[in-house]
């Protein structure tokens, strides 16, 4: 055997596995080495590679209810908008963007560019909130690194001025700030959805995740105004307002049987859809907010409850001597001497020495309670944001004075729902209903405040105010019978009153046998000589309710005799 032929093959030696493991054992030390380093001691490396891909969860607004008048006239909508976000180092990072995109945002380009360069560690922030839909898209024509938009919802109120504080406002996020959007808000508001999205760097949606949660709509609400006369009471009170030179005033317009309002304005307003001009004395709703001294327009509710007392009746007389009557250090005047007069003349001519006889002669505990019936003390409850506490002191702290001016409309103060609530019940027969804005909302029933013969007696002593021998010849209404009655009061001021400054006052009903409309007007601060309740709120009251009751179709009734149609001034007493 040759030596060829006895070779054997070889096994690998010891030096093979030891390469082999030191081959892996230098490999595993640089993985961990790298990634100590790049963990421990520069982990900016993997937190941008994180950053490139994020979960985002996006908010989805809920679509905010639309405010409708009863005929379904919209009062306060919702547009589509869409509001322009941005990543500011991404658009730092491209500086040739910005002047084209500050001048589609109205911005100086040194404004926009701090204003990125001051938030340049924030992954979202707004550059333009609730643009118009096709400038938004005028901007993302730009393509504008790390620029987008977002879509959501802008309040629009067709109605302008005309309406302002009863619909109110919402802000810029769709939260209600006054009226109904405030005191409605979370019927009106949708409820917000959401989708959780996975963005790259540049913000974009690269991938939806499983979570996803619809927006719900807010409620519709519908009003009880009526768009109509809403403009035609607005521009009435307006013109009143601008002729008398008055500082202010207002107008409610309601259903005489079931208290719907069908019309509340007040001058000054503001217009909603300008943010700036949304000033203080433009947002109160003076009907609601401002108490007065009614002044003569309480007469009438003093009267119906001696009726109802039986104190007195219709033919009931008193003297009121020279027109002047003194009562403890007070001394009341009537504008002129009406000697012995009846319940009926005593509110005809609006006689303050009439009023205070009768007073004295129920006594404070009498007088306040029913005042106190009519509800007058005591918020209406109508659900419009700030009304005002009524002024109605115990009655066991008057005196014969507060007695007696109580009884003239002196040292209580209401507002003008509470004063037009009050009259309802004269006009609807001794019911008084609760006042109502919102007609979806049930109503407790009328509450019975004096007997209907009471009602009726009362309401024929009123129609003789709006007479040619009244103090409110002016708010006769053409082809109809109306009972109403005037006020003229003091205005008041750092605890005292205001020398020459007054509040006209006038309140009515038609038909004045079976009202169907009832309205009150107040104007404060009249100037000039003429600033009685009669001429100068009693027309205002004549044209709105002369359009009202042709919208409305209510069939004119037989004039009453001796009615006089439509002056411009009353004659006889004033008040």
């Amino acid at each position: 055997m040759t030596a060829a032929m006895t070779l054997q093959p070889r096994t690998p030696g010891a030096w093979r596995h030891r390469s082999v493991l030191l081959v892996l054992l230098v490999l595993a030390v640089i993985v961990l080495g790298r990634a100590f380093y790049l963990q421990v001691v520069d982990n900016e490396f993997l937190s941008q590679q994180g950053d490139l891909r994020f979960i985002r969860t996006l908010t989805l607004p809920g679509f905010r209810g639309a405010i409708l008048d009863r005929r379904g006239e919209p009062l306060a909508l919702s547009a589509p908008v869409d509001s322009i976000w941005a990543v500011p180092a991404d658009v730092l990072a491209a500086p040739q963007y910005l002047p084209a995109l500050a001048k589609l945002l109205d911005l100086t380009v040194p404004a926009l560019r701090k204003y990125l360069q001051t938030r340049d560690d924030r992954r979202f922030v707004y550059l333009k909130r609730q643009m118009d839909p096709d400038q938004a898209r005028r901007v993302l024509a730009l393509k504008a690194p790390g620029v987008f938009s977002q879509r959501e919802y802008r309040r629009y109120y067709p109605a302008g001025a005309v309406a302002a504080q009863v619909v109110g406002f919402a802000n810029i996020d769709g939260k209600g700030q006054e009226g109904i959007e405030l005191a409605d808000n979370t019927l009106l508001r949708g409820i917000d959805g959401e989708r959780r999205v996975i963005r790259d760097r540049s913000g974009r949606v690269v991938e939806d995740t499983s979570v996803y949660q619809p927006a719900q709509p807010g409620r519709d609400i519908h009003l009880t105004l009526d768009l109509r006369l809403q403009y035609i009471a607005y521009r009435e009170l307006q013109r009143a307002v601008e002729s008398h030179h008055a500082r202010s005033g207002s107008i409610v317009v309601a259903n005489a049987r079931n208290g719907q309002i069908l019309a509340l304005a007040n001058v000054p307003s503001y217009n909603p859809n300008n943010p700036a001009d949304r000033d203080s004395e433009g947002l109160r709703d003076r009907a609601v907010t401002d108490t007065f001294e009614p002044g003569s327009s309480v007469k009438p509710l003093l009267v119906a409850q001696a009726l109802t007392l039986h104190k007195f009746t219709a033919q009931s007389l008193f003297d009121t001597g020279d027109g002047s009557f003194q009562v403890g250090s007070m001394t009341i005047h009537d504008d002129h001497p009406y000697g012995i007069v009846d319940l009926r003349r005593l509110l005809v001519k609006s006689s303050n020495i009439g009023a205070a006889e009768v007073g004295l002669a129920l006594g404070p505990q009498a007088v306040r309670s029913g005042y106190r019936k009519f509800g007058l003390g005591e918020r209406t409850g109508i659900g419009l944001p700030g009304e005002g506490d009524p002024t109605l002191r115990p009655w066991n702290t008057w005196g014969d004075i507060a007695t007696a001016t109580a009884s003239y409309g002196y040292g209580v103060a209401f507002n003008a729902l509470q004063m037009l609530r009050a009259y309802c019940a004269l006009a609807n027969n001794g019911l008084m209903p609760q006042l109502s804005i919102v007609e979806s909302r049930r109503q407790p029933p009328p509450q019975r405040v004096i007997p209907a013969s009471v009602a009726q007696t009362v309401r024929g002593m009123l129609e003789g105010v709006v007479s040619k021998d009244g103090t409110a010849a002016g708010a006769a209404v053409p082809g109809y019978r109306v009972a109403g009655k005037t006020g003229t009061s003091r205005m008041t001021g750092n605890g005292a009153y205001a020398k020459g400054q007054y509040h006209a006052i006038f309140v009515g009903m038609l038909p004045a046998d079976h009202p169907r409309l009832i309205g009150l007007v107040v104007i404060n601060d009249p100037k000039g000589y003429d600033y009685y309740g009669g001429s100068v709120s009693g027309p205002v009251f004549s044209n709105v309710m002369q359009a009202a009751a042709r919208l409305l179709q209510i069939a004119p009734d037989r004039p009453a005799p001796g009615l006089l149609q439509a002056v411009d001034a009353p004659v006889g007493g004033r008040s």
